[in-house]
């Protein structure tokens, strides 16, 4: 729905993300604020900041494979581990730069999650996220035991990678891995968008609405399948590969199983099924995961007489509540509700 006065005179212009003078002028706005943000924020918030900005990039990716395509997965962090541990492998026991490493973390990931998605062409629904979930528990199992078959993962010990760099600059600092995290989300959310409005992204969308109709119109459903296993996991590589340069070391404890069940909460509470809404979950429950976890403590001590554990748990009850009362509520997600604010102030004051 456009403006008032606002038409499109050609298709390019109707299928174009961004639209009007006023998009135009708030994403340029939203660029120059983001490419400036080091300049009027401590580390603590660029340090959140870039944390939120490389969860967002799995998200994307799950969000693509569950939200679009219709194929939960459970063991999504399992991937992100893959793409971190390649990355780590070839920069430590190969001498690979991490530019190099890459499209290897990439390519690793995607394969991986090839193999893991192939019980997808046969089973669906509660039944494929099972076996998502036993791929995170081999992964994690094979992992930390790499070295006793021959994978140099270092082991319960993990392996520390040296920081990336570029030219002659070292990217050490939270200002510096800012600006290149940055760049790899605005990429991914540009691509994750671009790639929803193709015809494969519409095959995902007819596989997850019905996938025997979508059959029956001639969608080879095995290949859109495992095609979307392999787009996310790519995204996962991505994510893998920015998070283990950040933190200077693979560890499996990086990548929980409770993260896979997160994210799903985060496309819950954004909306399944939208780019953007990845985006709105994924940074409000990280925000409010946050400040959950600066307040209670706050708050234990105003109540001193109150059991410790409820405070030290009061994030993980907080947020699990958050996605009920989202699921109840608002199962559409925060960009449901932000599609409605923008169809009613282009609309006013006849927005009835």
């Amino acid at each position: 729905m456009q403006p008032a006065g606002t038409f499109n005179m050609s298709y390019s212009q109707d299928m174009a993300i961004v639209r009007t003078r006023f998009q135009w002028g708030a994403f340029i706005g939203f660029l120059i604020f983001s490419f400036t943000l080091p300049l009027y924020a401590g580390d603590y918030w660029l340090g959140l900041i870039n944390i939120i900005a490389i969860t967002i990039i799995a998200v994307l990716g799950l969000n693509i494979l569950t939200g679009y395509c219709g194929q939960i997965s459970i063991g999504h962090s399992a991937f992100v581990a893959i793409g971190a541990y390649t990355a780590a492998i070839l920069a430590d026991h190969l001498g690979f730069s991490a530019w190099a490493a890459l499209p290897c973390s990439i390519l690793a990931a995607s394969l991986i999650g090839l193999i893991f998605g192939l019980p997808a062409l046969r089973v669906k629904g509660f039944y494929l996220a099972m076996t998502t979930l036993g791929g995170w528990f081999i992964i994690s199992w094979l992992i930390p035991h790499g070295d006793n078959l021959g994978i140099p993962t270092g082991g319960v010990y993990g392996l520390a990678v040296a920081r990336p760099t570029l030219g002659n600059i070292v990217i050490n600092t939270e200002t510096e891995f800012f600006y290149l995290i940055m760049v790899f989300t605005l990429v991914a959310v540009f691509l994750a968008k671009n790639l929803t409005r193709t015809r494969i992204g519409r095959a995902f969308v007819a596989i997850r609405d019905n996938d025997l109709a979508a059959e029956v119109l001639g969608i080879n459903l095995s290949y859109h399948k495992l095609l979307a296993f392999f787009i996310a996991c790519a995204f996962a590589g991505v994510a893998g590969w920015l998070k283990v340069y950040y933190l200077g070391y693979a560890h499996m404890d990086h990548y929980p199983l409770m993260d896979s069940i997160w994210w799903l909460g985060m496309l819950i509470v954004g909306g399944l099924g939208s780019t953007m809404g990845a985006i709105y979950g994924t940074a409000f429950l990280m925000l409010l995961w946050e400040g959950a976890a600066v307040l209670s403590p706050e708050i234990g001590k105003a109540f001193p007489g109150v059991a410790l554990q409820i405070f030290a748990s009061s994030t993980q009850i907080l947020i699990g509540l958050v996605i009920a009362l989202f699921i109840v509520f608002e199962p559409r997600g925060i960009n449901h509700r932000w599609q409605i604010f923008k169809s009613y102030y282009r609309l006013w004051p006849f927005s009835h």
